[in-house]
């Protein structure tokens, strides 16, 4: 497991992100925050890759993006608990 007690999730779903789609990370916050700007409502960043997809998606540094109203049997959220 990881420092969290989770195991490798990679390729169940992908990954729903906060943050609106950027095409590199110029720019972005290094504290963690949400990177949000005018085009919140565009497209968002999914993580981790899908069951469905080829095996070099199926990882965190993988970034793919979507509409936010897609739903489909490959996108998800992982939950997690803050303690």
């Amino acid at each position: 497991p990881n420092a969290f007690g989770l195991y490798d999730m990679h390729g169940n779903v992908w990954e729903w992100c906060a943050d609106p789609w950027h095409g590199n990370y110029d720019g972005a916050p290094a504290d963690g925050t949400v990177w949000s700007d005018a085009t919140s409502n565009e497209r968002r960043v999914l993580r981790g890759g899908s069951w469905y997809d080829f095996p070099n998606f199926s990882r965190s540094a993988y970034r793919g993006r979507n509409n936010p109203d897609v739903r489909n049997n490959f996108n998800g959220f992982r939950v997690f608990l803050v303690f």
